[in-house]
């Protein structure tokens, strides 16, 4: 306690210096409570550079979470895929991306279509008068903080299509979706395109526009690739355990802990008290989701199945900030916490409805991204009165079936051209072995390749 006054007496008392060392604009706007130009572009650029390096850090919770989700001859395809997508993201977003989904004044054709060339930043050591922006953010800020979604967009993917499909057809997939799907339909939003023109669609941080883009190319590619051998036989399921848990549950919270750059930076702003206290009111909502979604599926595993499903729970708790994520500012924490909880129950339900479908998704992500994606779009007119039903629902339909569309048609394609799916025998074998000559629990022998 003592250091803390200590600290705000010196403040105290070198303010007076500090002010008088200001140009006189920024005097008059400190003096008048209101932050200056410069200040606002500092800490602006700041929220975005650590959102977006907390956003980038999911990618280590996907790799680890899908690592502990698949059989031990698999894992390490996956992290493969996961490292692989995340730099072929940052290419394309680069080349082609970030200026269809930003265009500014240079749509193709407008609100439809960006503009085609690649990302440019500010020059070295910009003057403020240079700066492309002063009132918002440096480009090159903003331009990694939107890589890191573009990014995330395809990690939804790769755990979904796991142990069976092979690696090249998957990468080439992930350069088309991150650098023309994702872009495309994110500018329809985000970019000012014809979605939050002339439907007034309200997508805060991506439901819609991350999340369910990524559960619907994988639901396109999970229908085409088909089910994994002996998942469903006899008319009955045939449960595939993952291999590690303890992985699943890090990669569970390392997602928990970005998730607070992925909301809390889509606030797109630091520069005055207002914008402050929305980043926190955002965090401890995102929190909460979370914390709702879990309880809710350990709560409802418990209910149906007599014992608690750790794997239902961590999933649990992805659906509830999946489900925030659309409108992560306007609720209480109460409704936080109930828009996560039905998030979880939504995975809870989710998953065996798909497995009556025949629909093999290894890592649960279309029930938490693409269904719970879908509810947290809706569930921004529960706490949102700029918010309609009808704008809502409309721009998950048009998104849906775009992404949808194109992705089956893109995953058909690379089926006649390089064919998705590995042989039976490579399959039974583990794509560890057979498509990288890699495992990543050699120890363990001949053994535990088989099942």
């Amino acid at each position: 306690m003592r250091s803390k006054t200590r600290t705000a007496l010196a403040a105290a008392l070198a303010a007076p210096a500090l002010l008088a060392a200001l140009p006189a604009a920024a005097q008059d706007a400190a003096a008048a409570g209101a932050p200056a130009a410069q200040t606002v572009f500092i800490f602006n650029t700041l929220l975005f550079l650590i959102g977006g390096f907390l956003v980038m850090w999911m990618a280590a919770g996907f790799a680890m979470l899908e690592a502990g989700l698949v059989r031990s001859k698999n894992v390490t395809m996956q992290l493969t895929k996961n490292l692989a997508l995340f730099a072929i993201a940052a290419v394309a977003y680069h080349l082609i991306g970030y200026r269809l989904m930003y265009p500014g004044d240079g749509w193709t054709i407008a609100g439809v279509l960006g503009a085609f060339g690649p990302a440019t930043l500010e020059p070295v050591g910009v003057a403020p008068e240079q700066a492309d922006a002063l009132d918002y953010a440096a480009t090159a800020s903003d331009f990694f903080f939107q890589l890191m979604f573009c990014a995330t967009t395809a990690s939804i993917v790769s755990g979904t299509l796991a142990e069976r499909i092979k690696l090249w057809p998957f990468l080439v997939f992930t350069a088309i979706l991150t650098a023309l799907i994702y872009p495309i339909q994110a500018s329809w939003k985000w970019g000012g395109g014809f979605l939050d023109a002339q439907l007034g669609f309200l997508d805060f941080a991506g439901s819609t526009v991350v999340h369910s883009v990524g559960g619907w190319a994988a639901l396109a590619g999970a229908l085409i690739l088909g089910p994994r051998m002996g998942k469903y036989k006899d008319g009955r399921v045939h449960p595939m355990p993952g291999s590690n848990l303890p992985l699943a549950a890090l990669g569970t919270f390392i997602l928990w802990l970005g998730w607070f750059g992925f909301n809390g930076g889509s606030q797109l702003a630091l520069g005055s008290v207002g914008d402050a206290a929305d980043v926190s009111r955002i965090f401890a909502n995102t929190n909460a989701a979370a914390a709702g979604g879990a309880l809710a599926a350990i709560a409802l595993t418990q209910a149906i199945y007599r014992k608690v499903d750790l794997t239902m729970a961590l999933n649990g708790a992805l659906a509830g900030l999946v489900s925030i994520t659309a409108e992560p500012l306007t609720p209480t924490l109460g409704q936080a916490t109930l828009i996560g909880a039905a998030g979880g129950a939504i995975v809870v339900f989710a998953v065996p409805l798909l497995d009556r479908l025949r629909i093999d998704d290894v890592v649960g992500a279309i029930p938490v991204h693409l269904m719970c994606g879908v509810w947290g779009t809706i569930a921004v007119v529960l706490t949102n009165p700029d918010a309609t039903l009808f704008g809502q629902l409309a721009s998950i339909a048009i998104v849906g079936a775009a992404t949808f569309a194109v992705s089956g048609a893109l995953w058909l394609l690379l089926d006649r051209t390089m064919g998705l799916r590995v042989s039976a025998e490579e399959e039974l074998a583990g794509l560890d072995k057979v498509e990288l000559g890699l495992e990543a629990y050699p120890e363990f022998g001949k053994g535990s390749q088989i099942g």
